[in-house]
């Protein structure tokens, strides 16, 4: 039994190899130049170039890696966890990829219908019961059990990425209009778009209102991952704040990814929470 992922987990090639399993990176445009990433480019040189002036775009691993890479292993059942469908074109890339190759009944492709902190979680776990000889049912089901309970919001400082990604809701679009006031978005329960939650009057009140949100849904059982483009010390705050409030939960702060901060923006402050 074998996993296969995207970089949408925030774990790099070379850490993938270490640990066991299979990542395919996503892909980056900017300054008319494509980049893998954390193989071609880091997220600071890439944050860098954005502010000289360039526009980043994104891109999913193509249907022919992901066609190579299944076929390399053959006599393995094959686990795929994708970035969510809506916000990459990854999933639908994986089933094209599955459906061209012939005897394909070894390869499971998973929608996550989420992204970063959350899929990390997923990889890790698929990992250890894997190790743990369960069964390929026990940890599909598992996998699947667990993708229900993620909850994802996103803070931006720059509302025009998301909405040249063209990932918002029509009612989350006319946040993009909201000047000096703070936006909060949500990932829709399909995991498709990015819809509009609350606005706070800046940074703090934002918080304040999604952990509000969360007072009475998270349990020391859940994990709490708070992502940041570069922001370090808003997402430092945004912990302190949880800490505060959930001791005896696990909380992991991470660096968003290139492809991410392309989706987000530079600066955004991600909070994601997941059922352990």
């Amino acid at each position: 039994m074998r996993l296969i992922t995207d970089s949408s987990c925030l774990y790099t090639p070379k850490e993938t190899e270490e640990m066991g399993f299979v990542v395919n990176p996503l892909s980056v445009t900017i300054n008319n130049k494509q980049y893998v990433e954390f193989v071609d480019i880091t997220a600071r040189e890439f944050v860098d170039i954005i502010n000289q002036g360039h526009i980043p775009t994104s891109s999913q691993p193509s249907v022919g890696l992901l066609i190579e890479t299944f076929k390399k292993y053959p006599n393995d059942d094959l686990i795929v966890l994708t970035i969510a469908d809506g916000l990459s074109g990854t999933y639908d890339s994986a089933l094209i990829a599955k459906n061209s190759i012939e005897n394909n009944e070894n390869i499971h492709v998973i929608n996550t219908k989420t992204l970063c902190g959350p899929h990390k979680y997923l990889v890790e776990e698929t990992l250890k019961l894997i190790k743990e000889g369960k069964s390929l049912d026990e940890i599909l089901n598992y996998i699947n059990n667990k993708i229900e309970t993620v909850i994802s919001f996103l803070l931006p400082k720059d509302f025009g990425y998301l909405k040249r990604g063209g990932r918002l809701t029509p009612l989350a679009a006319t946040l993009a209009g909201v000047l000096k006031l703070q936006p909060v978005v949500t990932q829709t329960k399909d995991g498709k778009r990015l819809d509009k939650f609350v606005i706070g009057r800046n940074f703090r009140e934002a918080i304040k209102k999604v952990l509000n949100f969360y007072k009475d849904k998270l349990s020391d059982n859940h994990r709490i991952y708070i992502s940041h483009g570069f922001n370090l010390k808003d997402a430092k705050y945004v912990e302190s704040v949880f800490r505060k409030e959930f001791p005896n939960s696990y909380i992991e702060v991470l660096e968003l990814s290139c492809a991410f901060i392309t989706q987000g923006g530079p600066l955004c402050v991600a909070i994601q929470t997941i059922e352990a």
